[in-house]
């Protein structure tokens, strides 16, 4: 670290993560502060208002033990920096980018400012090409495109972790840039089970070597949870801008990353807005969301997958309100399928990709793509609607057709969107598993596809030739 710029005894005011220094001419916002406290230990933190009259910091790793009196500041003339270096790769790192491995310091290629820069919209480039997640749910029907952020609505008690993990383990671009994509994993809030999950999981799929891991516990103080997605999110700009690589961004939970943003706005005494959340929480989402994309002229990417958990179920509430406005899109998990032992509880038709319309089908994944994510889109909602009806008169009442719609889904909901968490599908197993679910349904029910494809993909059962006589007396009588 560069010498401190200038250093001062005694705090005038402790309350939380917050320490108020009064008497400090020339401070900037944003700075970076290191406190000394009196039994020697250092602390460090960033300034948060400049006045006249007192400065306000933020200390990363609490207040506990500090003697107001007795302790030191410096103040440098610079924001917080983390060291870079592709070395990074493999390695774990605390919520401010300290390595907690047991593998000693960084050796930096290059010190960046976490706050990073925005990106001119002029400098964008449109998001192009899928990321393969081994996710049927999510390669076929939401697909992931490269430069996206797609974020996943999740809630208490659904296994939103052990998704992040998969995605995180299996992800890969498809053809020959297969090797130029690393993932920088960023957890905020979570338990020590929950790290240790993290951790093997990479090393026992053999995806460690190609993830950085950032891990704030949630016995960590609140300030670290708003460092740790821009730590995250400047290495991966490093990576994707000045070496040319494909990042993936794993960020969860936002939803605790929120509620400290909370906690240190009611420290401060700012006036609350929706459900207590400071009224400024959509620009600070936004600049960590909207450092995502793709740039002119760079060969790399950055993709989000942020995650997040609804509190009371409420797709309403204020993180995943704000969330849905910033990103392109959502994958929305649902409990009646996880209480269905559905892995992973995918609920299709509420979930939506807008991106990946432009990139997939011929040149992309395959020319009957789009046509059979939308067949397979409206077969599920006519599911949905049969099962409303079975649960009034019966299933016994339904029509032959109805009853191979209820076949259909059930199939769709265990062998498609279900599957195991170690299970990696490629796109061409996806496809392929699409369509042998599909095949269950008659080929007059297949509007959205076109004769061409359902003559080369389309394999009904055998008994499928009486249940089309079967569906056509229904429909005559």
């Amino acid at each position: 670290m560069k010498e401190a710029r200038r250093e001062f005894l005694g705090v005038e005011e402790m309350n939380g993560p917050l320490m108020v220094v009064r008497g400090v001419p020339g401070v900037g916002y944003d700075e970076l502060v290191e406190i000394r406290a009196q039994d020697g230990s250092l602390r460090h933190g960033k300034v948060l208002e400049v006045s006249h009259e007192a400065i306000l910091v933020q200390i990363f790793e609490g207040s506990t033990g500090i003697n107001p009196k007795q302790t030191r500041v410096r103040f440098f003339g610079k924001p917080l920096e983390i060291p870079l270096s592709e070395s990074m790769l493999g390695r774990v790192f605390n919520g401010v980018g300290k390595p907690i491995d047991g593998m000693g310091e960084v050796v930096p290629e290059v010190e960046r400012n976490v706050n990073g820069e925005p990106l001119n919209p002029v400098v964008r480039a449109y998001p192009r090409e899928y990321i393969q997640t081994g996710i049927s749910a999510i390669d076929l029907m939401n697909t992931l495109i490269r430069g996206q952020k797609l974020p996943i609505f999740s809630a208490a008690g659904l296994p939103h972790n052990l998704l992040a993990a998969q995605i995180a383990a299996q992800a890969k671009l498809p053809g020959e840039e297969a090797g130029n994509f690393v993932v920088v994993f960023a957890a905020m809030g979570i338990k020590y089970d929950d790290a240790s999950f993290f951790i093997q999981r990479f090393e026992e799929s053999g995806a460690k070597g190609n993830v950085i891991l950032f891990l704030n516990l949630a016995s960590d103080p609140p300030i670290e949870r708003i460092i740790t997605p821009r730590v995250a999110l400047t290495v991966a700009e490093y990576l994707a801008y000045e070496k040319g690589k494909h990042v993936l961004v794993v960020m969860t939970d936002m939803t605790n990353y929120c509620e400290a943003l909370r906690e240190i706005a009611n420290a401060r005494g700012e006036v609350p807005a929706r459900k207590g959340f400071p009224g400024y929480m959509y620009s600070d989402l936004a600049t960590l969301y909207e450092r995502a994309g793709r740039v002119k002229g760079r060969q790399g990417s950055i993709t989000q997958v942020p995650i997040l958990t609804m509190p009371n179920d409420d797709i309403t509430h204020p993180v995943p309100d704000l969330t849905g406005y910033i990103t392109e899109g959502q994958i929305v998990l649902s409990r009646e399928l996880h209480a269905k032992g559905i892995y992973p509880p995918i609920d299709i038709l509420p979930s939506l990709s807008r991106l990946m319309k432009d990139s997939i089908g011929k040149g992309y994944t395959r020319d009957d793509h789009p046509h059979l994510f939308m067949q397979l889109y409206a077969s599920y909602a006519r599911v949905k609607e049969v099962r409303s009806i079975a649960f009034i008169v019966g299933e016994e009442e339904l029509s032959p057709i109805d009853k191979a719609y209820l076949k259909f889904g059930e199939v769709f909901e265990r062998e498609f969107i279900g599957q195991s968490n170690f299970e990696d599908r490629s796109m061409e197993q996806s496809l392929a598993k699409a369509w042998e679910i599909l095949s269950l349904l008659p080929r007059s029910e297949l509007t959205s596809m076109k004769p061409e494809e359902i003559e080369t993909y389309y394999k009904p059962p055998a008994e499928e030739n009486s249940q089309e006589r079967l569906m056509e007396e229904d429909r005559a009588l």
